[in-house]
């Protein structure tokens, strides 16, 4: 069972950006704790992160192809972007939404999300636990749609 991980526009900034709302967590140890849950749950990923809108919705087109389902931290993008939210309905992939911070306790416009409607589900504000939580209720439910 393969899953697709997406990040978005500064996640690359990780353990230095802003640590006081994003935590000290890099992303590489965000893709290690990853690998290593999918691994317990049967389960592999491949993992990206770009600053680049076109490449995330491009990715999430690949993963049409080559994967069970997503997981997506969009970023800012979550907030503006209509094309990656088509992109993600287009492909019918069940797709969980994470966020390190909980998005509706921070400014007004984070509360606006355009890929909650086509996502099976949200995980926002555990940090890079919430990776690990996606990671186990996506797994969850594609055995349970398999069965």
């Amino acid at each position: 069972m393969q899953i697709t991980i997406l990040n978005g526009p500064n996640l690359n900034l990780l353990g230095t950006r802003q640590p006081e709302v994003y935590g000290s967590t890099t992303l590489q140890d965000i893709e290690t704790m990853c690998a290593a849950k999918a691994e317990a749950l049967g389960a592999s990923i491949t993992f990206h992160q770009s600053n680049h809108e076109g490449t995330l919705v491009d990715l999430v087109h690949e993963a049409r192809t080559t994967s069970a389902g997503l997981i997506i931290n969009a970023g800012a993008y979550t907030h503006t972007s209509i094309a990656l939210m088509d992109a993600v309905a287009s492909v019918a992939l069940p797709c969980i939404e994470v966020h390190l911070s909980n998005i509706h306790a921070r400014e007004s416009f984070r509360h606006t999300s355009y890929l909650s409607p086509v996502a099976l589900g949200l995980i926002c504000g555990f940090g890079a636990k919430g990776y690990e939580l996606a990671l186990e209720g996506l797994v969850a439910h594609l055995r349970k749609d398999r069965s």
